[in-house]
């Protein structure tokens, strides 16, 4: 196992690959478009858990945990990427109806994670790959922690939500801009009025079912192979993987990555067009097919660990202000 992370001085690949398709293929500029019709697909994932909650109360244990990881897992997962969908502003013209669309998606997934998840997301793609400014890196704390241990590694997924919780610490593009905000603060009102009512007027089971799918949605569980397969490297000088397999039919093409990191401004519909149309700039790269496997592979593999990743030199001055994520 490395005790360290991948350093490379050269910077990172998405940039001169968007130049290149754009020059070679400009049809890819009509791609970049919104889709409202996404804001119908969040009233209705968020609607269909609520309604498979207001039968948890009579589940049995077993049937409890079986319709969470079978099915209600799939919901929020999917409600996670329509709340990534309008962080990039991919549903309306509008940033106050994004915003509130996300928070509107976190009823079902009882945490207030959209504004928060919007603040620190638009930072990974700001600052992809540097350790220090780049939340989806994992501390070298962390690191050590998880080492190469096939438990540890499977603890550790199974405990994500956790760990992305506290990843932002870590960062310097946060030092002197606080975490809290308008939207925070009425993200985190909102929802815990919410569960308060689930709580209240469908009852505990309601709300412990929504937050075990929220749990396997994020963790140990075939779409968390979603989080390896993003940027763990298993190609030499690879930093972003896409993952082509079924599971992209359940979640909004979530596995395009590399074309979502190449082109953030084209919604979840238009990244198989994407891809067809420059079929020569992302068929030479690895991707992946299996989530499972992928998860399989980073668990049982000792080679892989939370420092399989690629940390590229540093692009923000030292003492300069954060960019606004507006």
């Amino acid at each position: 196992m490395s005790r360290d992370f991948i350093y490379v001085d050269e910077p990172i690949s998405h940039v001169h690959r968007r130049r290149e398709i754009a020059a070679k293929h400009p049809e890819v500029r009509a791609l970049m478009s919104r889709n409202p019709l996404s804001a119908l697909w969040i009233v209705g994932l968020v609607g269909a858990q609520w309604l498979v909650a207001t039968q948890a109360e009579g589940f049995e244990a077993w049937a409890f945990i079986a319709v969470a990881f079978l099915f209600g897992a799939f919901i929020n997962h999917a409600l996670y990427v329509m709340i990534h969908e309008c962080t990039h502003a991919l549903v309306f013209k509008s940033q106050t109806l994004n915003r509130l669309f996300a928070i509107f998606c976190d009823f079902a997934l009882v945490l207030p994670s959209a504004m928060g998840f919007r603040k620190f997301h638009l930072h990974h793609h700001r600052y992809l790959g540097q350790y220090d400014m780049d939340p989806d890196i994992i501390s070298h704390r962390e690191a050590k922690l998880i080492g190469n241990s096939a438990w540890r590694k499977a603890a550790w997924v199974a405990l994500l939500p956790v760990s992305q919780a506290l990843r932002p610490m870590k960062l310097k593009a946060l030092r002197g801009v606080s975490l809290w905000d308008g939207w925070v603060i009425g993200n985190l009102i909102a929802v815990l009025i919410v569960d308060a009512l689930i709580y209240a007027f469908i009852g505990p089971a309601a709300l412990g079912y929504l937050a075990l799918s929220t749990l396997f949605a994020l963790g140990l569980h075939p779409l968390g192979g979603r989080w390896i397969q993003e940027h763990h490297v298993t190609a030499e000088g690879q930093d972003t993987y896409s993952y082509y397999g079924p599971l992209n039919k359940v979640c909004f093409n979530m596995g395009y990555h590399n074309e979502h990191h190449d082109f953030p401004a084209v919604p979840w519909n238009k990244l198989p067009q994407l891809r067809a149309i420059a079929p020569e700039s992302y068929n030479g790269l690895k991707s992946y097919d299996s989530w499972v496997g992928v998860l399989r592979h980073f668990i049982f593999d000792r080679s892989m660990s939370g420092y399989s990743r690629m940390v590229h030199p540093s692009t923000m001055p030292a003492g300069a202000a954060p960019a606004s994520d507006d």
